[in-house]
Order: C-alpha cells, then sequence, then structure tokens
C-alpha cells in the first residue's frame, strides 16, 4: 500500500533548518540589496539556524530513521497531516472555497474515523486529495502583502505576513489548547511538548532526501532557498496559476541574483558554443517547487 507524504505547516516552518546553510562574505549586487534589504539579518539567522540543524534536529532525525519502521513513520506523518486538515479547512473556508473547504472537512472525518485517529490515510485511498492551505495564504487572499523576504529563528523562511499567518496557524492546531480540555499542570506540558517534538522529527526526517538537490543546484544556498520559497508561496497563493506578470518578476529577482553572485565571485560565466555571448547562470530554485506544490489543487 503506498501511503503518500502530505505537506503540513510544519516543513514549511522549518525549511531552512532542513537545507539551508551559511555562504560567509558573499557580496552581492546593488539590485540584489535593494531587492532584499534585510539580507544581512536574513543570512546571519540562516547560519544560526543551519547551526541548529546539524546540532540538534539532523542527529535527531536520522536517530528517529534508524528506531522507527516505515510504516510507523508514514503513520505519524499522516496523524499530524490529519490534525494540521482542520486550519486548511478554516483556511479554505476564510477564502471561500466552500466545496474545497467541504472535501477537507470529509478528509479529517474519514481519517478521524476509518483511518484510526488519522494514523491511515484513508482519504486519499478513496480520491480525497490533500490540500494546503494556511492563514499565510488567507492574508494574501484578502490583499495583505508579503513584505520582505524575512528568515526567522528556529522558523526559516518567511515574510512578515508569513510570520502572521504562523501565528494564526498555531491558533487552528488543537495541540495548542490540549491544556483546556485536559485541566493544564506538567503532565499535560509534558505531552503537549513531545507530540511537537515527535512532529517536528517526523517533519525532518522525511525532508532530508531534500539537501542533496540544495547541494547540487544552489550556488549561492541563500539566494536558492529564498527564491525557491517565494515562488512555492507565489504558487500556493495563487493555486498553481501565478500571473505572468508575478511569475516574470520573481525570474527577473533571481536572473539578476545568480548573474550578480557570479560575477563577485569570480565564477566564470557560461559561453555558448555557437558565440562569445555569456550566457547567465541558470537558478534552478524553480525546480524546487515540484517537490512542494499543492496536490490536485
Amino acid at each position: 500500500m503506498s501511503i503518500q507524504k502530505p505537506i503540513i505547516n510544519t516543513r514549511l516552518l522549518i525549511n531552512s533548518l532542513v537545507i539551508s546553510s551559511m555562504l560567509g562574505g558573499c557580496a552581492t549586487t546593488q539590485e540584489t540589496n535593494q531587492a532584499d534589504p534585510w539580507e544581512g539579518w536574513n543570512r546571519g539567522t540562516q547560519e544560526f539556524n543551519d547551526d541548529l540543524d546539524k546540532a540538534v534536529l539532523k542527529p535527531m532525525a536520522k536517530g528517529y530513521m534508524w528506531i522507527t519502521p516505515k510504516f510507523v513513520d508514514d503513520g505519524i506523518t499522516n496523524f499530524f497531516s490529519n490534525l494540521n486538515d482542520i486550519g486548511v479547512m478554516l483556511n479554505d473556508l476564510l477564502q471561500l472555497k466552500m466545496a474545497q473547504g467541504g472535501m477537507d472537512a470529509g478528509r479529517f472525518l474519514i481519517n478521524t474515523t476509518a483511518g484510526v485517529a488519522g494514523f491511515v490515510d484513508v482519504a486519499t485511498m478513496i480520491d480525497l486529495p490533500k490540500h494546503n492551505e494556511d492563514f499565510g495564504q488567507t492574508l494574501g487572499f484578502w490583499g495583505v502583502p508579503s513584505g520582505n523576504y524575512l528568515v526567522v529563528p528556529f522558523m526559516g523562511p518567511s515574510s512578515p505576513r508569513g510570520v502572521a499567518g504562523s501565528v494564526g496557524d498555531a491558533l487552528m492546531n488543537p495541540l495548542t489548547y490540549t491544556f483546556v480540555f485536559a485541566g493544564g499542570g506538567a503532565a499535560v506540558s509534558a505531552i503537549n511538548g513531545g507530540a511537537k517534538a515527535i512532529d517536528v522529527t517526523d517533519t525532518r526526517a522525511d525532508l532530508i532526501p531534500t539537501e542533496k538537490i540544495v547541494d547540487e543546484a544552489a550556488i549561492d544556498r541563500y539566494s536558492f532557498i529564498k527564491n525557491a520559497y517565494q515562488q512555492r508561496r507565489e504558487y500556493l497563493l495563487h493555486d498553481g496559476n501565478v500571473p505572468e506578470e508575478d511569475q516574470l518578476q520573481l525570474e527577473d529577482e533571481a536572473d539578476t541574483e545568480t548573474t550578480g553572485i557570479a560575477k563577485t565571485n569570480n565564477t566564470a560565466p557560461t559561453i555558448s558554443s555557437d558565440s562569445s555571448t555569456l550566457v547567465p547562470v541558470t537558478d534552478n530554485s524553480q525546480h524546487f517547487l515540484d517537490l512542494s506544490a499543492p496536490v490536485n489543487k
């Protein structure tokens, strides 16, 4: 039985902990600084997140993979994805996607009952697809601008709108309210903290294969991750139908950054075979969308 790994909001929050590392002292062009005014803070925070990942998260994830059978790993992923469907459903309604909201409500009910509290993704087996909606997308739907690219400690790639969205998503997560229903206390806090630790560790383990993609594709990992994050968020916000002008703007920024980095690092540009024209270095961050595109949007 093939169980698809659904994408949950936690993956977005710890994305830079998974795939980023610091290229210290890398010079950038003036255009890049204008497009990324918080670059100094962002690069330093990315280095902090990367060090945290190497020291804590990655060793935990490897140990988790070593001791956890695949069917248990799949069940844990499905369980937290099922909880996430509550927030997805609420964001569907806030974005006036009533039909999709009904589908996601059906997913939650079916997986919670027939799927044994969500450990088995029965809904996908009967062609109820997994959707990806979060409160950051809801804010974008109602016209709230994204703001500048921002790397957040312990969270990773984000933006001012993304940070506000993360707060909204936390308020939609039932684990946030376990202390209310259970009366509080140290035992409940320990259970809640343990559940979140398992969620993060499971997420980190599932994303280990993506590291090789970034290592092989990135000239400057900071720019690669930033471009991939921004393209992915635009893709999710528009349900895969990104307006042409927005797509062109993202591509222009990516090309400017990549070409500027190649020049300032004395990297030889590619020369076409039929002329002496310098060809800008290709930015491969768009291919990262294949890892995180919405399922059957």
